[in-house]
């Protein structure tokens, strides 16, 4: 998910409405927060955060759609290798 889509996604279903905020702090290997802000082209380490969380905050399609689909094939079918 790109990072336009997650805050998007997250501003959808209501995850970024409100007017209260709580203050995170956290220390972090500077090597991962430069690939974090290079991957995701974030310029201020708020918009890094807000889009970590807005992404770790979303249902994950592919679980759903694998409890969706789980024994679809019937337990009779044979993976071929």
């Amino acid at each position: 998910m790109d990072r336009i889509a997650a805050i998007d996604e997250a501003r959808a279903t209501g995850l970024l409405d409100g007017e209260k905020t709580a203050h995170v702090s956290f220390r972090a290997p500077q090597a991962l927060i430069d690939a974090a802000m290079r991957e995701t082209g974030a310029t201020k380490m708020t918009e890094l955060g807000i889009l970590a969380l807005a992404t770790i905050a979303q249902p994950d399609p592919v679980a759903a759609y694998l409890k969706q689909t789980r024994g679809a094939l019937g337990a009779d079918h044979q993976l071929e290798y």
